[in-house]
């Protein structure tokens, strides 16, 4: 383990993987930090700078960059690359085959499916790109299906459901389910019914809650 890598008591790190990246654009060095509990497995790749949690899980191929802060309880699965300077909060879960760009912001209990892609520039090949890249913020509890697409700067409030294929282009109200291209408000969560019967409403318990 190099001298700049902390990893907390109780972890598994399988020997593939690489801790301690230095990336070309930080100035100086500086040390990565993963809390108690972690479960690093077989080429996940995770550079300096940034600072997890307690009780991280990553699938195999991952790659997490440089200045990141990451929560308590984060999940990250196979194929998915987290880029630098992005900040996110406790108990989020994010699935295979995603990315997640740049300056994006993703609060506490958000899940992404497989596949979601996220965008931070606006203006692609502008030479005044780098001075305005800015990602999504995505709220509190936001539940996003697969192969979501989300552009830069726009915010998605709390609770809301991104259903599967929805490009979203513009802010999105809380409580919002939404689905389509562009991303439509379809309809509030609250609303929504259980088609299995299982339940009656799926997030009566948010509802209850406040949230």
């Amino acid at each position: 383990m190099k001298k700049n890598v902390i990893v907390g008591k109780n972890s598994f790190v399988d020997k593939t993987a690489i801790l301690g990246v230095e990336a070309p654009r930080l100035k100086k060095t500086q040390k990565l930090i993963i809390g108690e509990g972690a479960n690093i497995r077989s080429n996940a790749v995770i550079y300096t700078g940034t600072t997890i949690g307690k009780n991280l899980q990553t699938g195999h191929n991952v790659i997490i960059r440089e200045e990141n802060k990451i929560g308590n309880n984060f999940s990250v699965w196979n194929n998915t690359t987290i880029d630098y300077d992005c900040r996110i909060g406790n108990n989020v879960k994010i699935h295979c085959n995603c990315y997640i760009a740049q300056f994006t912001t993703i609060e506490d209990d958000v899940f992404m499916a497989p596949g979601v892609t996220i965008a931070n520039d606006m203006h692609p090949g502008c030479s005044h790109s780098k001075d305005c890249m800015k990602g999504p913020t995505i709220k509190k509890g936001t539940q996003i299906g697969c192969n979501v697409t989300i552009v830069p700067f726009v915010t998605i409030g709390e609770n809301c459901l991104i259903g599967s294929g929805t490009v979203v282009t513009k802010d999105i109200p809380a409580n919002s389910v939404v689905y389509g291209n562009p991303g439509r408000v379809q309809k509030n969560v609250f609303d929504l019914k259980c088609i299995t019967g299982v339940t009656d409403k799926p997030y009566k318990n948010k509802e209850r809650n406040g949230k």
